[in-house]
């Protein structure tokens, strides 16, 4: 599940990279920005699993 967790956090910051750098594509940022806080999400959420 971690590694899960770190791959759609690399796949999102790449579409934001990519997103800016070609800048009239603006889905890639806003499906780059979706990933990224949907995996800052999941690791909040397993790491309150663990905790608990």
């Amino acid at each position: 599940m971690r590694s899960l967790i770190y791959t759609l956090a690399v796949v999102a910051v790449v579409l934001i990279l990519l997103g800016l750098i070609v800048k009239a594509v603006k889905w890639l940022l806003i499906i780059g920005v979706i990933a990224l806080v949907a995996s800052i999400a999941m690791g909040v959420i397993k790491g309150r699993r663990a905790l608990r």
